[in-house]
């Protein structure tokens, strides 16, 4: 059973495709399914016996996802995606930084152990 209040944790490849100025694209509507049934399958490239239960999967994702976005309602002003894209450049070096300085610092435990 799914728990509720679990949204914080999203698949890092699938973006937030909800109230964007111009408006989310079909394509990019279909590479968020692409990446969702990659996920949930675990190939990203299915076998010839699964090749079309793979493909009816996306079509079907990315149907629901367009209905989802038509359908949803929102006060806030637009996100443009060169600041959002900026952000999320920004949050992963910020990511990056701490688990170059987390092996680092890894390392120097290991180093000062091995001198005990």
């Amino acid at each position: 059973m799914p728990r509720r209040g679990t949204l914080h944790r999203m698949c890092r490849n699938i973006h937030v495709l909800h109230n964007f100025e111009p408006a989310t694209t079909d394509d990019e509507v279909y590479a968020a399914a692409l990446q969702y049934v990659r996920k949930v399958s675990g190939s990203t490239k299915p076998s010839k016996a699964n090749t079309d239960a793979f493909e009816r999967a996306v079509a079907e994702i990315a149907h629901a996802t367009r209905h989802l976005l038509d359908a949803l309602v929102t006060s806030a002003p637009p996100k443009h995606r060169d600041e959002e894209a900026t952000k999320a450049r920004a949050r992963a070096a910020r990511r990056y930084e701490a688990q170059r300085l987390g092996e680092a610092q890894l390392a120097a435990e290991a180093q000062h152990a091995a001198l005990r």
